[in-house]
């Protein structure tokens, strides 16, 4: 027994490792980040495990160079109608041109413009869902994704409950496969980031 003692610290660090190893996507599969940008990771919206989000999909692309990654941004005008002050629910976000709507710096250097979805654009109009965004090209999401040949879609990023959804159900309903990764995800409360993930495994996704 007493052997077995000595060998405990080691078998802890290899199982914390094991938990810990990022994972390997598949061949053919493309990541979609959704709104990682600053005023929802320590700006006017900051929302719950924002930050561990970041280091969590940085190690994700880095384990995965060849994986190719679509962003999907909030890219709002200064008078947008989901700002409080023209009536609408939210705080002023992720306005085009600021430091809030900025993806953050530890994922900026590998991202590739191409593959920046911008929604939220128009001030009459709110869009939570990726689907809506447009690249520089003006391509949609979908119209990329089905280019790169994507056979498995993960997605990651914040907020949960909102755009996060919207985009994987978007996903979903138009034929793709797709992985929501929990560990890469923000979200404005815990209880509705629960609550969320649940109502998603009922629906059919996977969380992994």
């Amino acid at each position: 027994m007493k052997s077995l003692l000595k060998y405990l610290p080691v078998l802890a660090l290899c199982l914390a490792c094991a938990q810990n190893k990022t994972m390997k996507m598949e061949k053919d599969a493309v990541l979609v980040v959704v709104d990682e940008l600053y005023d929802f990771i320590d700006g006017s919206m900051a929302c719950g495990n924002a930050e561990n989000s970041v280091a969590y999909i940085r190690g994700l692309m880095q384990a995965n160079a060849e994986t190719p990654v679509c962003f999907v941004c909030d890219h709002h005008p200064a008078n947008h109608c989901s700002f409080t002050e023209q009536g609408g629910p939210w705080p002023s976000h992720c306005v085009a041109g600021t430091r809030g709507g900025e993806i953050h710096e530890d994922l900026r250097p590998l991202v590739k413009e191409e593959l920046v979805f911008y929604k939220g654009c128009n001030p009459a109009e709110e869009q939570y869902s990726g689907f809506d965004g447009r690249n520089e090209a003006d391509q949609s999401l979908a119209e990329v994704l089905r280019a790169l040949d994507a056979s498995v879609v993960y997605v990651v990023g914040i907020a949960t409950e909102y755009c996060v959804y919207n985009t994987a159900r978007d996903l979903k309903q138009d034929g793709f496969n797709v992985k929501v990764l929990e560990k890469g995800l923000g979200y404005v409360n815990a209880d509705g980031h629960a609550e969320t993930l649940d109502k998603m495994r009922e629906e059919g996704f996977t969380i992994l």
